[in-house]
């Protein structure tokens, strides 16, 4: 043991997450020297880089004296075992979403201000049951409206966090306008802070949704909670600092309505822009229908798959556009036929788990789903609809749907079940190809954010399905 106190090959070694493993030899009294080992915060690797000094190998040995500081905050406001624990875009959402948050809260001490002016607060002449009433008309608007949005968008939030999260923002800006110009006009306060507050609660509806949505991506050990906690310690710490700098700002503003403002549009500009680099830094492995389309439309041109960072950063942020060709999976079979002919057509030629009604006037694809439909059966569904736009479309496209084009271009006009059976049979060959180009570059394809109905249906096999 005495010759292995200068060196040699460890007795045994320890590393903390994914710092640098440190290894333990034997002292010449018999004692147990572990090397000075060093970790490094991967995720700052950039800006912190701290040094351990050597430990004596206690079972609570933090990773150095030196990163003490470091490590304290990191315990406090950063999930356990980060950076492996979260995605790797967790670092740069988080500190762009502190930014917005800071924006946010000292736009928010403005708002309130303006509302409290509005209110009364100050005026001997303003009564408290005005007020109250005031105060009431507003609370209940803004309920029903969080009542109303849920049900009439709740399901489309898991399907576009991102951009629904940048809305949520614009929105509270609004919101928050309205409530500083509220003032200016008496008459109209009530029913203008009751249309603040209805949007505030919109706001809070798909704020607190896609914030949740972000945190199932974002952890990636089974720790939902812990990234949900910590990010609430992170906007409670925001929130305080920027309590702190409203009590400086507002004896300096509040008197000069055109100060105020300044303050605000300048604060709104540096929210919206942080929001907007908070979800664009964001790299969603899952698809969706607008990374889908980008995703289809490449590999249609280009016979290659885009990666999930190159799609992410084309993914469009604006939503609310109606894209083309429209595209609805899970629509009730009813909606499709009204006939046993109808059927036939509906059937014919369909040898997956799904009947697709294509809609040339329109460009509409309807999608009815099987009962047995799969992740990987509604991904081909949605790439059929997208591949029949683009066989109608005008860009370059691989050999097989060229052809395509080229022969329904040069006959007589088809009808659009021949046109769906033709492209199953092209499907059947470029499906496997993108599925397998997905899965290699980085695509969750056993699961996806398509927006699809509930709606099922079970039918009698085609002809063709029969002989085989």
């Amino acid at each position: 043991m005495a010759e292995d106190a200068g060196g040699g090959i460890p007795l045994c070694s320890e590393q903390f997450g994914s710092g640098t493993a440190r290894g333990c030899h034997a002292a010449a009294d018999g004692s147990l020297r572990w090397e000075p080992g060093g970790w490094r915060w991967r995720g700052l690797s950039r800006v912190f880089q701290a040094k351990a000094e050597g430990g004596d190998g206690g079972p609570g040995d933090a990773p150095g004296a030196a990163s003490q500081p470091l490590w304290g905050l990191q315990a406090v406001f950063l999930p356990q075992g980060f950076p492996d624990s979260v995605s790797p875009d967790y670092l740069p959402y988080q500190l762009w979403d502190s930014v917005q948050a800071f924006a946010s809260s000292l736009s928010g001490s403005l708002a309130t201000q303006a509302v409290l002016l509005g209110l009364g607060v100050g005026n001997a002449k303003a009564t408290v049951s005005a007020a109250t009433a005031t105060w009431l008309v507003k609370d209940s608007t803004g309920m029903l409206g969080r009542i109303i949005f849920a049900w009439w968008k709740g399901s489309k939030l898991d399907c576009n966090a991102k951009q629904w999260r940048l809305f949520a923002d614009i929105l509270n800006d609004i919101a928050m306008f309205l409530e500083i110009m509220a003032p200016l006009f008496p008459i109209c306060f009530t029913v203008t802070v009751s249309t603040s507050n209805l949007a505030k609660c919109i706001v809070s509806v798909a704020g607190g949704a896609t914030r949740a949505a972000l945190t199932v991506h974002q952890a990636r050990r089974n720790n939902m909670a812990d990234v949900s906690a910590k990010d609430s310690s992170q906007e409670t710490l925001v929130n305080l600092a920027g309590l702190l700098v409203s009590l400086l700002m507002l004896p300096l503003v509040s008197g000069s309505l055109s100060v105020s403002l300044g303050c605000f549009f300048f604060l709104t500009v540096l929210h919206i822009y942080a929001n907007y680099r908070a979800v664009r830094a964001l790299v969603m492995e899952t698809l969706n229908e607008g990374r889908l389309r980008l995703v289809v439309k490449h590999f249609l041109q280009r016979g290659e798959v885009l990666d999930p960072t190159s799609a992410n950063q084309m993914e469009p942020l604006w939503t609310g556009f109606s894209p083309s060709p429209s595209l609805s999976l899970g629509v009730p079979l009813h909606r499709l036929i009204s006939s046993v002919s109808e059927l036939q057509q509906l059937i014919e030629g369909h040898q997956e788990p799904y009947l697709l009604r294509w809609d040339q006037s329109r460009n509409q694809v309807q999608v009815v789903l099987s009962q047995m439909a799969s992740p990987e059966t509604i991904l081909r569904a949605a790439t059929h609809g997208l591949v029949l736009g683009a066989v109608r479309g005008d860009g370059p496209l691989l050999g097989e749907l060229e052809e395509l084009r080229n022969r329904l271009q040069a006959g007589p006009e088809r009808d659009s079940w021949v046109v769906v059976k033709e492209t199953h049979q092209v499907l059947d060959q470029l499906f496997p190809k993108l599925l397998k180009g997905l899965q290699n570059a980085g695509w969750k394809t056993e699961k996806h954010q398509l927006e699809v109905d509930e709606w099922r249906a079970s039918w009698l096999q085609s002809p063709e399905k029969k002989v085989l």
